[in-house]
Formats: structure tokens, C-alpha cells, sequence
């Protein structure tokens, strides 16, 4: 059988359908399981995440590296998919009930994986690279421990000891997160169940919609994607246009081999897809109030603003009082021992970075690793940096997270702060075009607590030095610059009468505010507060009787819940903060893992249910 990294490399070279429906076939059970799991269950949710990701993987196969671990892309994307699907207030309250239910998890009978299933991806997530490749092959792909070792250019044996470390680390994560299964279950719970079968007939709707699509040309497949990945479209408008052009589409294309022989039907029929795509992005657009400011951009005059203070750049941390002055930093020799035991790679360096200050291993980081994603997110903040050097650190972050829209964030604001306007606008266009935001906060967080257990800190103490060391990337005083920059495009644009720019640009800071506010997993009160903050500065320059949304609200009416909002975060704060000096040591760590896994506002809320009716 015809392994996968050929069949990629040849629907890559080709564009076979037939190709990539054989790579649809051998996957979409990985993904729809994983959807599955992710969307609690919804079966028309996790066939649209299915459909979302394949529709991805048909578009940028040729851009995927030769050596990709395509499991493991499609893993990652479908987290990513099922992620930005589930970002809503039900989702919200269901992991708060789950996160009150963690610690009563028992390991009984073959239920294990259905009782972990909330957090067993996200954890899976947080392993390093080489782990995260074994535990895929392993029980998300069902290869044998000879395919395990062939895939990793390893012996069978070398793969099976790679497996059980990895199945190790996953249970580590697991238990911090209340889970009580052995390693043992958890292996066999992963073997089992990990993956079930996809609804008969998706493999085929899912290759269908994402040929055409791909046939269509570039500009639909971003259409269709973003449409799916963003409006929550469940198999409704979108699918009208995509499963009814993909039906006809199909069965005209059963009898060809290449989509050069189409006949002039399928031509018209891909102008009409086109077309109707175009109308559904359109209507989108206005829906959402959003349209891409015009370039050239008009002159702009840049107000820079006060640098905020230092305890408004740091951490939430009247939350973490159990540190009593102790030191946040590692010893040189400490931090040795714990990269002679993890190898010097990207993730043990940054984390040996963050916790000892020490520059000279971020160099290191940067040096052998200049494409990685994280050592190049991490160069862009390095201090004292020339402007030459951030930007090239800037372009290399782009490339190597060319789905992460903080990437084009961060590029744009460095723009702004160079006078280059008009670069500036395309990255922020390209930005709010792009579903993931990524600032790695679960990863670094994992990786520093790993440093300080290493060093022979107790579980709550790594737990909680590890989650306070981490400022906010870019820092609130760098955001509300950048804020104003675009406020200040705003203004620029509206002087030269090009009022619908001026709204774009709005729009443009709104969104991201929103990006902010209702981040992933593991946000910290203070980055939803800066959200709140930059989306209220965007609204409070629009005209406050205006629609805003599609739920019939104004301007004002949204302001007025992002007040309320505010009161509530600290209010919450204000009740939590005595409360953290008299929780136990496992009462702490298991604020955390409630903190990495659904966020500082739910863990806050738990802490309180818990202690404030003592």
C-alpha cells in the first residue's frame, strides 16, 4: 500500500482527485473522531470541522513540507477548526461544569477515554513535537510499532520505548487535569476508542466540496474556508452552494482523470461557483460590517501614547500569593540539568530562557532554530533589537506560522512604528482574514513548569511560578499603541472622505479586540480585559446608534455589555484575591490546571464556589 507521504507528495505534484480522495479515505476518520470529541459530541459539528480541515489540506498540500507528519497536521488543524467552532457561551458553560466534575473522574471500565475526552486533545496538544508524532502513528493512525519505527526512521523496538515515554508524558498532563486512569488504561482507551468510524458518505462529500473548491481557485478555497470556519454556516447557505455544485461537480468528474479534461460544462459550472461564492463573501462582509480599507493610505499622523506602568504590563498576580517573595528565576546550574535531561531543542531552550532571564540561550534558540514557530515568536520580542533585526525575525514568524493571524499582527504593528502605512494595512487585511490566533501561552506555561519540577520544585510551586513568570505577549502597553495606530489610520481616511475605510479600520481594532477577550483556553483575566479595552475603544468612535452584529443591537447596546462585562472581571478578581492565600497546595494545583485548560475566569469562579462559603 501506497504510504502517505507519497500520496501527498504526488496529489501535491498533480492535484489527482483520485489521489486525494484515497488521502481523505485514510484520514477522516482521525479527524472526524477527534471533531467529535472536541464539538462534545455534535455529529453535524464534527462533520463541519471534517470538511473545514480537508478543505485546508486541498489547498495548501503544496505547500506542506516533505516530511510533515500529515496525522499530525491534520490533528492540530482539526483543534484549531473545532476550537474557533466551540468558542461560544455553551461552550463556555459546559467546561465549567466539566471542570467541577474533573477531580470525581475514576478509572473504572471503557468509558476512560469518553471521561477524559474534554481535555485529552488539548493535552495531546501540549506534548513536544517527537512525542506528539509517536502517540499519532501510534493509536490515531493504528500503526503497528514496526510502522511507528519506520515512519520515525527507527527500529521496532526504539519505537515502542518512544510510544510508552509519550504515553507516560500524556498521562502526566491528564492526571494534572483530574484525570485518575492509569497508563495502562489510557493506553488501551486510545487504542480502542481513540478512533471511530466517520458517518458513511462524508469521506466522499468532504473530498468532493474540497476538489472543487481547490478547482475553483485559490481566492474560493479561502472563501469557503473562512465562511465555515467563521460564521458557523452548519451544512446551511455555504453547503447550498459547495454540496450542490460539489454533486453535480462529482459525477461529471467520475469519468476523468484530470481536471484539465473537464469539458465545457464543468468551466461554466466553476464560474458559477465562483460567482455564488463571491455573493456569499459579500454578504458576509456586510453581515459582519467589515471591508478591507483602500491602499494607498492616506497620510496619517501618529499620536504615541504614554508607556503604560509596569504593574499594568504584568501579570494577574494578586491572584498568585503564594509566592511570598521567592524568586522566580533558576540557577544557571539548575537550568543545565534540566536541558542535559530534555536535550537542547526549541521548547527546553525558551523555557530555560524564561525562567532564568539568561539571553544567551534564546540566542541558541535562534541560531539553531530559526524556523520554529515558537524561538521565532519569542525573537521578536527580545529586547534591545534593532529594527532591521525584528523585522527579519517578523518575516521568519510569518512563515513558519503562516495560519497564526498574530504573526500579521505584530508585523503590522512594526510597520506602523516605521512609518510604512501602507504595509502596515496589508498585514492587518491579511490578519482578519486568518481564523487561528495563536500566542502559545498553554505551550510556555507547560514548559517552564516542566523546567521548575525539574529543578526539584514541588507540583505547586512549578505550577504556580510557571503561570506567573508569563507576561502578555505583546505587552498591554505595546497593543494599546497599536490600537491607536489604527485609530489614527481611522481618522487619516475619514479627512480624506473615504468613510468606509475608516469604518474597515474600525472594524479592523473591534476584531481584534474580540480575538483578545475571547481568547482560547488558558487566557488570563488580564488579556480578556485588555480586549474589552481595545474593542471599547474601537466602538466608542462609531457612531453609537449604528447596527453592530447581526443580533440587532447597536453600538451602544454592545458597549454597554462590554461595561457590564468589565464590572464583572473585576468584581471576580476582587473576590478571588483573599482567597488565594489560604488555598492547599492541591487546591492550588488544581486552580491551575483549571487555568490552563479552560481559563482564568473559570478557574476564579471554582475558587470561589469552593472557598467563599467558608
Amino acid at each position: 500500500m501506497t504510504d502517505s507521504h507519497t500520496l501527498l507528495s504526488q496529489y501535491a505534484r498533480t492535484g489527482s482527485e483520485s489521489v486525494f480522495r484515497e488521502l481523505v479515505s485514510r484520514y477522516i476518520d482521525l479527524v472526524y473522531s477527534t471533531a467529535f470529541r472536541l464539538v462534545d459530541g455534535d455529529a453535524e459539528s464534527a462533520q463541519d470541522v471534517a470538511q473545514t480541515v480537508f478543505v485546508a489540506l486541498a489547498d495548501q498540500a503544496r505547500t506542506l513540507p516533505e516530511d510533515v507528519m500529515l496525522g499530525g497536521w491534520l490533528h492540530l488543524r482539526t483543534r484549531f477548526a473545532a476550537g474557533k467552532l466551540m468558542r461560544t457561551e455553551r461552550r463556555r458553560q459546559l467546561r465549567e461544569r466539566q471542570a467541577a466534575e474533573m477531580n470525581a473522574i475514576e478509572d473504572h471500565t471503557e468509558s476512560n477515554l469518553a471521561q477524559v475526552a474534554p481535555v485529552l486533545d488539548d493535552a495531546i496538544g501540549l506534548l513536544e513535537a517527537e512525542d506528539r508524532t509517536a502517540i499519532m502513528l501510534r493509536f490515531f493512525e493504528r500503526k503497528d510499532f514496526r510502522g511507528v519505527g519506520e515512519a520515525l526512521g527507527s527500529s521496532e523496538d526504539a519505537a515502542r520505548k518512544r510510544v510508552d515515554r509519550a504515553l507516560e508524558k500524556l498521562h502526566v498532563l491528564l492526571k494534572h487535569r483530574g484525570a485518575t486512569l492509569s497508563t495502562a488504561a489510557l493506553g488501551t482507551a486510545l487504542a480502542t476508542e481513540a478512533v471511530t468510524a466517520a458517518p458513511a458518505g462524508l469521506a466522499g462529500s468532504v473530498a468532493g466540496a474540497a476538489l472543487v473548491s481547490t478547482a475553483a481557485g485559490t481566492g474560493t478555497t479561502l472563501t469557503i474556508a473562512k465562511l465555515m470556519a467563521t460564521t458557523k454556516l452548519k451544512l446551511g447557505l455555504t453547503t447550498l452552494v459547495i454540496a450542490g455544485a460539489a454533486t453535480t461537480l462529482v459525477i461529471q468528474h467520475q469519468s476523468q482523470t484530470k481536471l484539465r479534461e473537464v469539458d465545457e460544462s464543468f468551466r461554466q459550472q466553476i464560474a458559477q461557483l465562483k460567482a455564488d461564492n463571491e455573493s456569499l463573501s459579500n454578504r458576509a462582509a456586510q453581515a459582519k460590517g467589515m471591508r478591507a480599507p483602500r491602499l494607498p493610505a492616506p497620510p496619517m499622523h501618529v499620536t504615541p501614547q504614554a508607556n503604560a506602568s509596569p504593574t499594568e504590563d504584568s501579570q494577574s498576580t494578586s491572584l498568585y500569593a503564594r509566592l511570598n517573595g521567592k524568586s522566580l528565576k533558576l540557577t544557571a546550574e539548575q537550568v543545565e540539568s534540566y536541558l542535559k535531561a530534555n536535550g537542547r531543542n526549541p521548547a527546553s531552550l525558551l523555557a530555560a530562557f524564561r525562567t532564568t532571564g539568561d539571553p544567551a540561550l534564546l540566542e541558541e534558540a535562534m541560531q539553531k532554530y530559526p524556523n520554529d514557530p515558537q524561538v521565532d515568536f519569542e525573537a521578536v520580542f527580545k529586547k534591545d533589537t534593532s529594527l532591521e533585526e525584528r523585522r527579519q525575525w517578523l518575516d521568519a514568524f510569518k512563515r513558519s506560522a503562516p495560519d497564526n493571524a498574530l504573526a500579521n499582527y505584530c508585523s503590522a504593528f512594526a510597520y506602523f512604528k516605521a512609518g510604512q502605512t501602507d504595509q502596515a494595512v496589508q498585514d492587518l487585511i491579511v490578519a482578519d482574514g486568518k481564523v487561528e490566533f495563536q500566542d502559545y501561552l498553554p505551550y510556555r506555561i507547560q514548559e517552564d513548569q516542566e523546567a521548575y519540577l525539574s529543578a526539584g520544585y514541588s507540583l505547586a510551586d512549578a505550577e504556580a511560578f510557571a503561570v506567573c513568570q508569563q507576561p502578555l505577549l505583546p505587552q498591554p502597553g505595546e497593543l494599546r499603541q497599536f490600537v491607536h495606530d489604527i485609530g489614527d489610520l481611522a481618522k487619516s481616511y475619514q479627512q480624506a472622505g473615504d468613510a468606509n475605510s475608516a469604518q474597515a479600520a474600525l472594524q479592523i481594532i473591534a476584531d481584534l479586540g474580540q480575538r483578545y477577550a475571547n481568547g482560547s483556553p488558558g487566557e488570563f483575566l488580564v488579556s480578556q480585559n485588555v480586549g474589552v479595552d481595545i474593542e471599547r475603544f474601537a466602538l466608542g468612535v462609531m457612531d453609537p446608534n449604528t447596527p453592530y452584529g447581526g443580533s440587532g443591537q447597536t453600538v451602544q447596546d454592545q458597549l454597554n455589555k462590554l461595561d457590564r462585562q468589565l464590572a464583572g472581571q473585576k468584581e471576580l478578581g476582587q473576590q478571588t484575591t483573599p482567597l488565594t492565600q489560604t488555598m492547599s497546595d492541591q487546591d492550588w494545583i488544581s486552580f491551575d490546571d483549571r487555568l490552563k485548560a479552560f481559563g482564568e475566569q473559570e478557574a476564579c469562579r471554582w475558587l470561589i464556589r469552593k472557598y467563599g462559603q467558608r
